[in-house]
């Protein structure tokens, strides 16, 4: 028989748990349904960040929450597949990473509310139907790829001044086509020609180096689940070529890439955290507004710099949020 004492500290504790906790039927705990855009290895600092701030938030999993993961290698049929899955399994709420694992969840649902932690352009792509009021069941964070794409051009420019040829690699999904629309806009204007190479396979990514072989002096890699998942081919072949290459996002540097320019990847997934408890609690997805990044990193791999020749100069350093030594 529990003691009164001990009942008031089991109460006390438990006063501190979700409300969302109590409300579930006896012996089910409200279910986060977690769809990874690339892989767990290249999503792996990204959960930890939400799994981080969720545990702050008070959400302990296997105590008052449960989680299932999933990933989908970059590959919107795949994404498809487990977002139905997730809508079998009747989870409470989907946490989705990138534009193509988002639409494939708000295809699968129009019910179970939906959070994407990291959308390059949310309203472009038909994700939400307004970023103050996005309607429906899904919200999230915005990271701003397109808005950013002219300014990772520009910076590109800047370590490499004889700059006239732009690789342009994109794999073929509607935020990428949005992208490199902005990429070509931008480098028409500035003088630049841009070689752009769609990706649609693994086998795609080797053919598309053959092809830049000579014509480019520099790499802009679009931003892809896909082409997160296959993060060390495309290094690899960059760097085997001796291009300077710039990327979204501060991962890709980890990596082994030159430059690398975006918002914050960690902090939009730790953000995410607190909108996905707002909907535990009972807030719907309609009434969270979308969240725009407040954060952009500019980092420098001088290591992979180095090893490809290409001297970086000192005012651009100094402006680097991260030089990686």
């Amino acid at each position: 028989m529990m003691l009164r004492r001990d009942f008031i500290t089991f109460l006390g504790g438990a006063a501190a748990w979700p409300l969302a906790a109590w409300a579930q039927p006896a012996g089910k705990l409200p279910t986060i349904g977690y769809l990874g855009g690339a892989t767990p290895t290249a999503d792996g600092p990204n959960t930890a960040a939400f799994l981080e701030r969720l545990r702050e938030l008070g959400w302990i999993e296997g105590r008052n929450v449960a989680i299932e993961y999933r990933w989908a290698d970059g590959r919107a049929e795949v994404a498809a597949q487990l977002a139905a899955e997730f809508v079998r399994l009747k989870v409470d709420v989907i946490l989705v990473s990138g534009n193509e694992a988002a639409l494939e969840a708000k295809r699968a649902t129009s019910v179970i509310p939906i959070v994407f932690a990291v959308a390059g352009d949310p309203l472009g792509t038909g994700l939400v139907a307004s970023l103050a009021r996005p309607g429906g069941n899904v919200t999230g964070l915005s990271n701003q790829l397109t808005e950013g794409a002219g300014k990772r051009v520009e910076l590109l420019r800047e370590v490499v001044p004889g700059l006239r040829r732009l690789g342009l690699l994109a794999a073929v999904n509607p935020l990428g086509g949005l992208e490199v629309k902005e990429v070509q806009a931008v480098a028409a204007g500035i003088g630049i020609a841009v070689i752009t190479l769609n990706i649609r396979s693994k086998s795609d990514i080797a053919q598309s180096f053959d092809a830049l072989n000579g014509r480019a002096n520099a790499l802009y890699v679009a931003n892809s689940a896909f082409l997160a998942a296959n993060r060390m081919r495309v290094i690899t072949l960059a760097l085997g070529m001796r291009l300077p290459t710039i990327f979204p996002s501060r991962a890709w540097l980890e990596a082994g890439g030159v430059i690398s320019y975006g918002a914050s990847f960690l902090d939009r997934f730790r953000r995410s955290a607190d909108l996905v408890d707002k909907i535990l609690r009972g807030t719907k997805p309609a009434d969270i507004p979308v969240e725009q990044p407040s954060k952009f990193e500019l980092g420098v791999n001088l290591v992979a710099a180095k090893a490809i020749g290409l001297t970086i100069p000192e005012g651009f350093l100094a402006r680097a949020d991260e030089v990686i030594e």
